[in-house]
């Protein structure tokens, strides 16, 4: 791809004639938090955000920066975790947020559908669902600030992958901006659609590399009937896996989620987050979090849920359990679940790792590849919890307890991850489920990915985005011979 320029004075002056002060800020102290990634490891730096408040001020920007030769990096909720919408370091690009893109175009119980702008929080997506009587079906952590923009472009997963898949299986629609300035107009609510290639997958999880989403059609499902929240101890992974089955031969489809969440990742949680209380009297070596939900006129899943955790109590599968008789118990339950991260992060720095491989894999991996590694990093500690039903774990490494851990980091963090996804790859994993590549994973996606794949990521990149404008140096390895040059 040919080299891009920096952008400049005249460019920003430009811009913000264009989009006034609001559209186009300059202020050091308002860009700021936006130049950094959510862990804090990865900072960027940008002349100007440009937030656009159209889709027509969306196309007029990016046809100015190929006009100009200038890079573009989008911009959500900023709460990635692979550094996919943190800038380069040399201010080589310009931030472009979505946020002030914020509309619920439109929501039909009768479609089961509903079009949101690019900028639309989840939690108020769920909410505009939930006022005619639906709901959408994919929860994460971060609801209160990740935008549609950024859960299309990372397909995002969450914990409701186990029964309605990631973001990508709920995109009906996308409208996007390519990276020439014209408008993908793809917002029709068609379930069939067999005119060739799917653009819209195309561009979900493509991490703005191959231009800006602006608004999606996603799919809804009826309001829940009955909902039951339960937490269980168990002795190993295996057994997890076990009563997953077990409940699924039962319940059906009335399980939405199944988290895994090890001693250790608790133990971090209450100790880290005000607030927080230990869900049974004794730790178990392992938990798992369950909800199951049964549609309006059906029975109540908490009946069936307690009669199956009280049956593998008694043969001695489970070691304790508690089912929610609340919905403010209900979501203490999932407070502890979706605090880990969080509860991580207090807790200092570590090496994320979000992989998967084969579900029947996942126990073996867990136990044995966990010994493997503190084996050969001595003191280092693995947390690894997540979402066991679709094969979807968090394996991350703590260094040492009295080692500087930014320090073990810098002199071990390199080879310990290369580790991992060596193992992981040797079980016919990912070395990315649900977060991405970003930056942070790009060298070793370029490592451990097939060459077939990667040639054809890149012969989609240059087709669609000749310039290479679009969020660079951002999930698509460079080609072997672009790297010597």
């Amino acid at each position: 791809m040919p080299p891009l320029n920096r952008p400049d004075a005249d460019l920003i002056a430009r811009l913000r004639d264009m989009l006034g002060p609001q559209g186009c800020v300059t202020d050091r102290d308002i860009i700021a938090p936006w130049l950094t990634d959510w862990r804090g490891r990865y900072r960027g730096e940008s002349l100007a955000l440009l937030a656009p408040a159209t889709l027509d001020q969306v196309a007029a920007i990016v046809r100015i920066a190929a006009e100009a030769r200038v890079a573009l990096v989008p911009q959500g909720g900023n709460t990635g975790t692979v550094a996919g919408a943190t800038p380069p370091a040399d201010g080589s690009a310009l931030l472009i947020s979505l946020r002030r893109m914020n509309r619920i175009r439109a929501v039909s119980a009768t479609d089961n559908a509903i079009i949101a702008e690019a900028g639309v929080i989840l939690a108020d997506l769920h909410a505009a669902a939930a006022a005619v009587d639906r709901r959408f079906p994919l929860s994460l952590a971060a609801k209160g600030s990740a935008t549609v923009g950024g859960l299309v472009s990372t397909n995002a997963g969450g914990t409701q992958v186990l029964r309605f898949g990631p973001m990508r299986s709920l995109v009906l629609g996308l409208e996007a901006v390519l990276p020439d300035g014209s408008v993908f107009e793809g917002l029709a609510t068609l379930r069939k659609d067999n005119r060739g290639y799917d653009l819209r997958q195309l561009l979900t999880g493509a991490e703005g590399t191959l231009g800006i989403v602006t608004a999606a059609a996603v799919r809804l499902v009826p309001a829940i009937g009955g909902r039951a929240v339960a937490w269980a101890g168990l002795r190993s992974p295996a057994d997890a896996l076990r009563l997953l089955r077990r409940i699924e031969e039962i319940s059906g489809e009335a399980v939405e989620s199944f988290e895994l969440v090890p001693d250790d990742a608790l133990t971090l949680v209450l100790r880290n987050v005000p607030g927080m209380r230990a869900p049974l009297s004794s730790p178990c070596p392992w938990n798992v979090l369950i909800e199951a939900v049964g549609a309006r006129g059906a029975g109540d899943p908490a009946t069936a849920l307690e009669s199956t955790l009280a049956d593998a109590i008694g043969d001695g599968l489970v070691i304790d359990a508690t089912i929610a008789s609340s919905e403010s118990q209900a979501e203490a339950l999932w407070a502890l679940r979706e605090s880990i991260s969080e509860a991580e992060k207090l807790d200092g720095p570590s090496l994320k790792h979000d992989i998967s491989v084969p579900v029947s894999q996942m126990p073996v991996f867990l136990e044995r590849e966990r010994r493997e590694i503190e084996a050969r990093f001595p003191g280092s500690r693995i947390i690894a919890f997540g979402h066991l039903g679709d094969g979807n774990i968090h394996f991350n490494l703590l260094p040492p307890a009295d080692a500087g851990r930014e320090d073990w980091i810098a002199a071990h963090g390199r080879q310990a991850t290369a580790m991992v996804h060596d193992l992981v790859a040797a079980s016919g994993g990912s070395l990315s489920a649900e977060h991405g590549i970003g930056q942070a994973k790009l060298a070793e996606f370029s490592r451990l990915g097939d060459p077939v794949r990667l040639a054809m990521l890149r012969a989609i990149k240059q087709a669609i985005d000749p310039l290479g404008i679009m969020n660079p140096g951002k999930l698509v390895p460079l080609a072997p011979e672009a790297k010597d040059q």
